[in-house]
Order: structure tokens, then sequence, then C-alpha cells
């Protein structure tokens, strides 16, 4: 792949002023060969090959991002989902035992997180799904570095009812674990899990993927605004296809940047993720996007528009830019991530439901989205189920993260400093959807599944 003089100039131009970087390396690792019925003993194979190439990851990261200029964030590596390896092993401990081991070598090595602490559940549950479950709260609260997943729901499969009643109750447990309930920040529940998914909370190694792939997640949101801005008067038509090539620059400095890395490490390039990202940081959000579009704040009339558009312009020039788009690829609208999207809700711009109806065009879903403590367990079974229900039927991804903040109000916030930002408290709807979620079994798969 060769750049031109002038495309270095411009790739330059993001970096110095509108906050462009890659935000995350991940390191896909197969780690189905070290299966083993004794828990210390797979815990010892996986920190000692993780940490192995977790710091290969982190050496090679650092140097490729100073070789080619080039911003890389986050180095992270994900493992093929933890209730397989543990499935051999009758130790009631043995999640805790692995978690532990995990979160060891992802400090040694120096990366900053281990996604694929899950399970797939989106048709039943295993006895080793169930104990991965169960374990979630202690795991995640007794880690720094590990995510936890779980996939409930997909297109062909249908909705896992049991397993999502479940963990409204498993969240509460999460969430109990400290004041500001930052388990629950490092949780996320998913509708069609892409396997190849480079950001966190979510990444794991699919069971279609190779022993190892290096996957790569653009940013660049404050690109995106800065270039909207210069057209302030333009119709629709012409803004998507000025997105469409500010995408499509950025895309092509994080393949070149996966390329690389990849083959220094000697391993199998993946995929580019083409995600819009937002931080806490100044210009860096897509809230401001939307809003350099035209509208007076986020959850206006027209957002969910707008935000179609963004996507729709995103994922035409991610997908020109290179033959290997794939993980989520759209834009996240975390709430606590995004100053635009806290902004709004704190103005009342922005209600829950407003926020899941946009998702029904982005391919991230609920993210990142605090509400009251005392938020019943069937509750958040049930905004679970809504946001799942709409990745299903639509054939994509979508995905909550929900933190029921203890003793928080609507009003209050909480926050968890860094790259999670600061979630102002959202109130929900106070009708009851108890006896709905209470019924339990599997909601079928769409009849627009039938496809063979």
């Amino acid at each position: 792949m060769s750049f031109s003089v002038e495309e270095a100039f411009e790739t330059a131009g993001m970096i110095l002023f509108h906050n462009f970087d890659i935000r995350a390396v991940t390191l896909g690792v197969n780690l189905k060969d070290l299966v083993r019925p004794d828990a210390a003993e797979l815990a010892g194979l996986a920190h000692e090959r993780l940490a192995g190439l977790g710091a290969r990851l982190k050496a090679e990261a650092e140097a490729v991002s100073q070789d080619l200029g080039l911003p890389i964030v986050n180095k992270r590596l994900s493992i093929t989902p933890a209730a397989w390896l543990i499935e051999p092993c009758p130790e009631p401990d043995a999640p805790l035992v692995l978690a532990q081991a995990l979160d060891r070598a992802a400090s040694e090595a120096g990366v900053d997180f281990i996604g694929g602490f899950g399970a797939l559940v989106q048709k039943a549950m295993t006895a080793a799904d169930c104990r991965l479950m169960e374990a979630l709260p202690e795991c995640l609260s007794r880690t720094n570095r590990i995510c936890g997943f779980l996939n409930l729901a997909s297109t062909a499969a249908g909705m896992n009812l049991d397993a999502v009643a479940r963990l409204g109750q498993i969240l509460k447990a999460m969430a109990a674990t400290s004041d500001d309930a930052l388990a629950c920040a490092k949780f996320v529940a998913f509708a069609n899990a892409p396997e190849d998914n480079p950001f966190m909370a979510g990444a794991f190694h699919g069971g279609g993927e190779g022993d190892v792939a290096l996957n790569v997640g653009i940013s660049g949101p404050g690109v995106v605004r800065a270039v909207v801005e210069k057209y302030p008067d333009c119709d629709l038509t012409m803004l998507s296809e000025v997105i469409r090539r500010t995408v499509f620059k950025i895309t092509r400095a994080g393949e070149l940047v996966g390329r690389e890395l990849a083959r220094r490490l000697g391993v199998a390039f993946g995929v580019v993720d083409i995600s819009l990202a937002p931080t806490t940081m100044v210009g860096d959000s897509v809230g401001r996007i939307l809003q350099a579009m035209g509208l007076e704040q986020v959850g206006a009339p027209g957002t969910t528009a707008a935000l179609a558009l963004l996507i729709d312009a995103v994922k035409r020039g991610g997908a020109m830019a290179s033959g290997h788009v794939g993980g989520l690829s759209g834009t996240f609208i975390p709430v606590s991530e995004d100053l635009a999207m806290i902004e709004a809700v704190e103005c009342g711009a922005l209600s829950l439901e407003k926020l899941e109806a946009m998702t029904a065009v982005c391919s991230v879903g609920l993210d990142m989205f605090a509400v009251p403590g005392d938020t019943p367990a069937h509750a958040l079974a049930a905004i679970i189920a809504d946001e799942l229900a709409i990745g299903m039927v639509n054939h994509k991804t979508t995905g909550v993260r929900v933190i029921p903040a203890p003793g928080r109000v609507p009003g209050d916030a909480v926050d968890f400093g860094g790259l999670l930002g600061r979630a102002p408290i959202m109130p929900v709807n106070r009708f009851s959807g108890e006896r709905f979620i209470a019924r339990g079994g599997r909601l079928p798969a769409p009849a627009g599944a039938l496809r063979n």
C-alpha cells in the first residue's frame, strides 16, 4: 500500500488538529488447544501464552506508532470465549482462577484489556455457561483488565429470555461490588456479536477465527466533525459524499497500521473496524458531528435520520478503502464517553427512549449509560431485551452496557474518569414489564432468518 505526499500531509493535520488516532489494536488469540480439566493448569498455560504475545504486541505497536507517526492509543488482547475453556474444569472457582491469571498476564505485558471473558448463550446455556455467568460479578470486580460479554440473541437463533432475565439479577450483583458500579462498565450484552471486534468491552476471538489475528479499530470523530463544519449549507447528498471521502482517508491509515503491525508480529491481519469512537476530549465527539449537521442538540427531531446518514457514509467510505472491514464498523454513541451526549441528557434533550430509537440505525446499541441504582433487575432485563430485539430483527449487531449506579437518582451522575467518562443518571419508565420478562423461554427468530 502506497501513500501520496498529499495524503501524508492530510493525515498529519488530522493528528495535530482533530484528535485522529488508531483507537485500538487488538490481538485475538485462540486458547482452545490449552483446555485442561485442571483449572490451575489451564490458567497457567493461558497466562504464559498471553503474557508473551501481549508484551510483543505492546512493543511492536509502539515501534510502528513511532515509525509511522500515527498514535496508537490502546493495545489489547481478546481470547476464545472463556466458557468454552472452563467446560471440563469441575472446580467451582474455575472462572475466577482463569480470570485472575488473565489479569496478571495483561498487567505483566502492559496491555490495556483482555476481552473474551464470556459466553455465547443466544439459544441455550451449558453448565459451563451458567457457571461463568454466575461468576461474572466476582471475576470482573476482582480484576482490573478483564472485560466480559454475553451473546444473548441472534437473528438465526432468536433470544434466550431465560438468560436475559438472569442477567438482570447478575447486573444488580455487579453494581453492588463498588460505589461506581465499575464492573458493569466492563461488561456488554450482545445480539449478533461479531467475532473480530477490536473494541472493548465486547471483543472476543470467535470460533471461526484462526490461531492469532490482529484487528484494528480506528477512530476520527474529530476529523469528521471538522470536515462537516466546512460545509454548513450543502445538501445531504453532498454531505454524505464529504463524509465518505474523509472516512476513506482515515480507514487507509488504519489499514496501513494494521498490515504493518501484523507483518512485524508475524500474524494474520484480520479486519479494520471503521467505527467512529468518541472520547471525553473536547471536539472528539460523535454528538458534535450530529450538531454540525444541523441539530440543536442530540435528541432533537431529526437525530435518528442524521445518525443514519452518518453511519451509511462511514460504512461506504470504509468499504472503499479496505477489503477487510469488519468488527462493528459504524458509529459508537456512548453517553458517558461523549461530551455532547452528556450535555444532551443533562438538558433533557435526550431520553432513554430516544437513545434506543437511535440504536435502530446504529451499529453498537445502548452504550455506557447509567440508570438509578434502585432500578429493579426485571427492568434492566427488559431494557436489554428491547435493545437486543432491534438487533435480532434487523440482522445487525446491537449491545447494551448499562450501569445501575448505587445510590444515584436522576439528576446525579457517576464519574469513572479516563476514557469511560461521566454518566448522568437517566430515568427509567416507571411502568413495569416484569410479567413479560418472567415468562422466560426463547423469543423466536424472525421469519426473515429463514433464508436457506
